[in-house]
């Protein structure tokens, strides 16, 4: 039990620093990354929080991704509501300013991308499961064939132009963060020596399994 309640506090650090990150690249205010012109957009269009359009946007990829069969982790789930609900409890805070001019702007988003890597590296060495956005790139490359690369691209730049179209802003930053994301991940890992690849995420059923099995030799 100590080693899963150790794991879900890496868990839910990697999810904070993940929502502090792009909080910082919105409030850049240079343009977003892909996935939060898509989320505020949303939030614009309906009137929801930021952070509840990014757990709706989560559940419905949720769904899409177990229908076509992929296995989800208790990480994917977390992730997806902690996400979301530190998004809006930093927004809320109101402790992080709009940048006012365009060097300030690029400093942030760089600032933010960083932050955002090192949540990355967090959330993956709890190993309780991809995202629910990692899992939908998977899913359309063993959809469709075609490589990893492409199909990341293909949703980034579908959502990109969706959130566009529903007021998100698209702007300078939003090249920077296509760009400068696996950069700062890679130079993030580097520091800590992480190998991604070999982390062996647990599904919900192999978490639930290990709980009872805990829970048996207990009593």
């Amino acid at each position: 039990m100590k080693g899963f309640v150790n794991r879900f506090l890496i868990l839910s650090l990697g999810n904070f620093l993940f929502a502090l990150g792009i909080v910082i690249t919105i409030m850049a205010d240079i343009g977003y990354a892909p996935w939060e012109v898509f989320h505020v957009g949303l939030a614009l269009t309906t009137g929801m929080s930021i952070g509840v359009a990014s757990i709706v946007a989560g559940i419905v990829i949720v769904a899409i991704v177990t229908v076509a069969g992929e296995k989800l982790g208790l990480g994917t789930i977390a992730s997806m509501i902690m996400t979301g609900l530190f998004i809006d409890m930093i927004i809320e805070l109101n402790v992080i300013p709009l940048a006012d001019n365009l060097v300030i702007g690029i400093v942030m988003l760089v600032v933010g991308l960083f932050i955002v890597a090192f949540g990355s590296y967090f959330y993956i060495k709890s190993a309780f499961g991809a995202g629910p956005r990692d899992n939908l790139m998977v899913v359309l490359n063993r959809k469709t064939s075609f490589p990893i690369g492409v199909c990341r691209s293909a949703v980034e730049l579908t959502v990109t132009f969706t959130g566009w179209l529903l007021g998100g802003k698209v702007g300078i930053g939003t090249v920077i963060s296509i760009f400068a994301i696996g950069a700062c991940i890679q130079i993030v890992f580097g520091i800590f020596k992480f190998d991604a690849a070999s982390v062996k995420h647990e599904t919900l059923k192999q978490t639930y399994d290990s709980l009872r099995g805990v829970s048996k030799h207990k009593a």
